[in-house]
């Protein structure tokens, strides 16, 4: 049986009944739902308030909360199994066709992907820090000497290299953040595992 990229593993029922669930969405519905999705991702401290969101959700699309809620905490394996196989959006679109929904639909979620893409590589960086040993780290600090945009000129800018442990190999991983980014950076280390706790 074909393996599903974000978790290497075959295809279950329940999360394919789930996720063929929401074809029964219009695209509008599915729309705002994937954006609501993509903030319980990207946004881990705000759990409570997107839950409330949700509820609102379901309630404006006659929808029951709690079925929803199910429906979203499979569809949430999808994007924290691709973050911690840094995976693309081509692959996380692949994965919902073979769970069954629609390629429309799946063009949709693939397309929120890219949008936050520079977010969702800063929570891939730390989930890999939180799953992975990291055996060494090397940083330097410089300064942006001439940008297309006058207000970068002169901001102060870190760059990382981090090796990490996988199994039996050694991982190096390139990044550069601005100092702001880093520090935002930090905070998501911490709270990125935090994302699906309110599922539990």
């Amino acid at each position: 049986m074909h393996k599903l990229h974000f978790s290497g593993e075959s295809m279950s029922e329940a999360l394919s009944s789930d996720i063929q669930t929401l074809n029964k969405l219009s695209n509008q519905q599915f729309s705002a739902l994937t954006e609501i999705i993509f903030r319980f991702v990207t946004e881990p401290t705000e759990s409570v308030r997107l839950l409330s969101e949700l509820s609102e959700f379901a309630s404006q699309n006659g929808m029951s909360s709690g079925p929803l809620k199910n429906i979203v905490k499979s569809v949430l394996l999808i994007p924290n199994g691709a973050l911690k196989r840094n995976l693309t959006a081509e692959h996380v679109k692949a994965d919902f066709i073979t769970l069954g929904l629609s390629e429309e639909k799946a063009g949709c979620f693939a397309d929120q992907w890219k949008l936050h893409s520079a977010v969702l590589s800063r929570l891939a960086l730390g989930q890999t820090m939180t799953v992975n040993q990291l055996v060494d780290m090397e940083w330097k600090f410089g300064v942006t000497a001439g940008s297309s945009e006058l207000q970068k000129v002169g901001s102060i800018f870190l760059q990382l290299k981090l090796v990490i442990k996988k199994g039996n190999k050694s991982e190096i991983i390139y990044m550069e953040l601005t100092l702001p980014q880093f520090y935002n950076f930090l905070h998501e280390m911490e709270q990125a595992k935090t994302s699906l706790e309110c599922f539990g």
